[in-house]
């Protein structure tokens, strides 16, 4: 199961149906992606609740003055059945840099401007916009 595409899938349809928040089953990679969200002004904030099995996830979503949802695409580039792998030098702006590219280094789940300033490569996960 893809994890990290059933996430961006539950915020983009919370986010187009207007919902104020999004519960979602927790895990690692969740929790990094959501940092970097909050990070750069794509969500709200977020919180991790434990509970019996590997915990609830509630992310509260952000809106602009009219009411529309901030995060208007979502684009996956890796995927379980295709993964891409791209070095530092390889890393370009997402829509002239008003975008987010997202990545899975070696150094944890960053930001693609992060990536370039740090010098490190890894897996493209997603680009938003």
């Amino acid at each position: 199961m893809d994890t990290i595409g059933d996430f961006l899938t539950r915020i983009r349809n919370a986010g187009m149906a207007k919902h104020d928040r999004l519960d979602i089953p927790s895990s690692k990679s969740r929790v990094g992606i959501a940092k970097i969200l909050e990070d750069k002004g794509y969500i709200r904030s977020f919180k991790v609740a434990k509970d019996n099995k590997q915990g609830l996830m509630r992310v509260y979503l952000k809106y602009d003055k009219e009411g529309n949802h901030v995060i208007s695409q979502v684009h996956r580039i890796s995927k379980p059945s295709r993964r891409v792998y791209i070095r530092s030098n390889e890393i370009k702006p997402v829509r002239s840099g008003f975008g987010l590219s997202v990545l899975s280094t070696n150094k944890g789940i960053i930001s693609g401007d992060d990536a370039a300033n740090q010098n490190v490569g890894g897996e493209l996960l997603f680009e938003m916009w």
